[in-house]
């Protein structure tokens, strides 16, 4: 599907034309993806939005000449690797080691939550290079390959039934080329990088189109001899979920507009739009299973299971969209004290 959408030059549109973009506006991504989700189709996903975007603004000419043609293409899969046991909504505390030997590194240690991992060609990862540096100061990126000697994939699986994994470095060695930007700086890439994921890996209109189902259940539904659109209560409840996709169309929309520079990513903006968005996503797989009533736990492929069942698996997926990108907690501490001047709260 991918390669579909780059033989059609729809991939990188905004990446500057010199390593084959389009120079566009933000505004024409959003609108792709946005379309793209509404439908059900695979988004643009990280290469395009993370880690091109990455390598073009701090990637050495070598990683741009090998990199950029294939993820233009389509040719290409990444995984990402922050998250570690002890290294969850706090990317700074990783510990995967990264120590240096003649032309490159030796990585060590253990990841976790790599969704990709197992279908991925390259590992987009964080190592720390400098533990005698503050927490922030002693990170690096690397690219390193999937089928690299050392390194070992077990999976693990949620309760929505998707599967992530743990990735275990065993003396993987990484030259010093497939180092990403400058050396201990790799955390202002990581948190630059999730800035990206939060825009451009959580759309609304699958938002919107579960409320549009959900108000075609409660529109040809009768439980108890009394059809649920004439209860007042479900009504308001319906009400307010699609006035709340709206407005988290709208904070999209101011993304997109606080990005006019494609070579910018509004962090404020960025957390406002995913808090709003996968907090609503919650909120809707509730309301959901409420209306619905107990059988709404049945799951997907189940006879009689309202809403084809589709309410069991959004209500079980929509809990990762929370965590993933940056915990609802983490963009609260970010807007709190980016945009409103108030403390920490953790």
């Amino acid at each position: 599907f991918m390669g579909k959408l780059a033989a059609r030059g729809w991939l990188g549109i905004t990446w500057p034309r010199k390593y084959g973009g389009k120079d566009g506006a933000g505004f024409f991504e959003f609108l792709l993806n946005e379309k793209l989700s509404s439908v059900g189709s695979p988004q643009i996903g990280k290469g395009i939005g993370i880690i091109g975007k990455t390598l073009i603004r701090v990637g050495s000419e070598k990683l741009k000449q090998e990199f950029l043609p294939q993820i233009l293409g389509a040719k290409i899969e990444f995984a990402v690797g922050y998250s570690e046991p002890n290294a969850g909504s706090d990317s700074a505390a990783m510990r995967l080691k990264a120590e240096r030997q003649g032309e490159g590194w030796v990585l060590n240690g253990q990841k976790i939550f790599t969704t990709s991992a197992h279908f991925a060609d390259w590992y987009w990862v964080g190592a720390r290079t400098d533990p005698e540096k503050p927490k922030h100061h002693g990170i690096s990126l690397f690219l390193v390959r999937m089928d690299d000697p050392g390194l070992t994939i077990q999976p693990m699986y949620t309760m929505g039934g998707e599967r992530t994994n743990g990735v275990f470095f065993d003396n993987v060695f990484v030259h010093d080329d497939y180092r990403v930007g400058e050396l201990n700086k790799g955390f202002q890439y990581i948190a630059e990088a999730l800035d990206l994921e939060r825009f451009t890996m959580f759309t609304v209109s699958p938002v919107r189109g579960r409320t549009e189902l959900l108000c075609d259940y409660v529109r040809d539904t009768v439980q108890d001899g009394r059809p649920l659109k004439d209860d007042p209560v479900i009504r308001q409840k319906v009400a307010r979920l699609a006035t709340e996709c709206e407005v988290a169309r709208l904070l999209g929309l101011r993304f997109v507009d606080a990005a006019r520079d494609a070579r910018k990513t509004p962090t404020v903006e960025a957390s406002e739009y995913k808090l709003y968005t996968t907090e609503l996503s919650r909120r809707l797989a509730d309301a959901t299973m409420d209306i619905a009533g107990p059988g709404s736990q049945l799951a997907l492929g189940t006879a009689d299971a309202p809403l084809k069942g589709r309410a069991e698996s959004c209500y079980t997926y929509t809990v990762i969209d929370t965590i993933g990108g940056g915990s609802s907690e983490v963009q609260k501490n970010i807007i709190a004290t980016r945009k409103l001047g108030l403390p920490r709260n953790f």
